[in-house]
């Protein structure tokens, strides 16, 4: 690829990571695909690969310096002992790149997506039930952390976190509804009414599931590392391992990742169901979740709520992405989801 295709100023990143590493070399770049709202690329210089993070150029500023902030949580992760990719240096500086970015360290693994499992974990199904019990040991090593000694003491804003949360997404539901949900309102109400009195506080990734972690490349399953720390904030633990449920690979589950069944999806005898990976998770954190199915219904609906945007720029002619034509019969089923534990 060309540099002018990349859209990235190879030279001038060249120089300026020499500058922040104090090692010169020539790079090559290519992109990689993912990254969410970030850009992503690959960097190679001799014995050594890379990753830059970059905010959107067209990112409003409040917007793009987010991912300087979430170069500042890793290293805070990092120090505390969690399995995140190292940062090399972080640049606010537009100039270089057209945004803010940081670099961080190249992890090698696979992700698990949807179409399945990476073949050197498919071709073991005897160690498939080591995918969840890493998922959810990895979860609770995050929850562990003591974020008040971190800058993320100084970045969240816990006090009321899970009373505000309602209110919240049913404002950003109201920015762009394009057609009336079965049960929507109706589930913001319950939530609402039934929200728990007394919740902990941890570090909370915000987008924690399967394939947002990097598993490592050969077998037995090992998390590498965990990416995507755009919405990482204190919080409520028990809406990280809500969350993660939703992407599970159960069979019938509409979104899962790897799904039992699936051609190249965990093998049903080694898959646990997601009650059994709960119960792992209070097992081990010593969490009380007897009011866990409020948190089913809130991930759900929130994850509703998060994919009809996507879908109303597609009611609006705004996009082009047949992904987001998709999302709309995924947000009444996930509206069926949250029906299901509102009890």
């Amino acid at each position: 690829m060309t540099a002018q295709f990349l859209d990235f100023d190879i030279l001038q990143f060249a120089a300026w990571l020499g500058e922040a590493t104090g090692e010169y070399a020539d790079i090559s770049v290519t992109s990689i695909r993912g990254g969410g709202s970030c850009e992503m690329f690959r960097v190679d210089r001799p014995g050594e690969s890379l990753v830059v993070r970059r905010a959107p150029k067209a990112a409003v500023s409040a917007t793009a310096h987010q991912v300087i902030r979430e170069a500042r949580i890793m290293e805070a992760l990092s120090e505390q002992g969690i399995p995140v990719p190292r940062i090399l240096a972080r640049s606010e500086n537009s100039d270089v790149l057209g945004a803010p970015f940081f670099v961080m360290s190249f992890v090698d693994g696979d992700v698990i997506r949807r179409n399945g499992l990476p073949a050197g974990l498919h071709d073991n199904p005897d160690s498939h039930g080591s995918i969840g019990e890493q998922l959810i040991d990895t979860l609770a090593d995050l929850h562990a952390v003591d974020w008040a000694n971190t800058v993320l003491s100084e970045m969240s804003h816990p006090e009321g976190f899970l009373d505000r949360q309602v209110g919240r997404w049913m404002t950003q539901l109201d920015s762009y509804r394009v057609r009336e949900l079965d049960g929507i309102d109706d589930l913001a109400q319950w939530l609402q009414t039934n929200t728990p009195d007394r919740a902990d506080l941890t570090v909370m990734h915000g987008d924690y599931k399967v394939d947002n972690v990097i598993w490592a490349p050969a077998p037995p399953p090992r998390i590498a590392c965990i990416v995507d720390f755009e919405m990482t904030t204190v919080g409520d633990p028990l809406i990280d391992l809500a969350w993660a449920m939703i992407f599970w690979p159960e069979d019938g589950n509409p979104i899962a990742l790897a799904a039992p069944g699936s051609p190249n999806g965990i093998h049903p005898a080694h898959c646990q169901a997601p009650a059994q990976l709960v119960d792992r998770y209070a097992a081990t954190t010593g969490r009380d979740l007897s009011r866990f199915d409020w948190y089913q219904v809130f991930s759900a609906w929130k994850l509703a709520i998060v994919l009809e945007g996507s879908y109303a720029t597609h009611v609006r002619g705004e996009s082009r992405n047949p992904v987001h034509e998709v999302f709309g019969p995924l947000v009444k089923q996930l509206l069926i989801r949250a029906r299901r534990f509102a009890r």
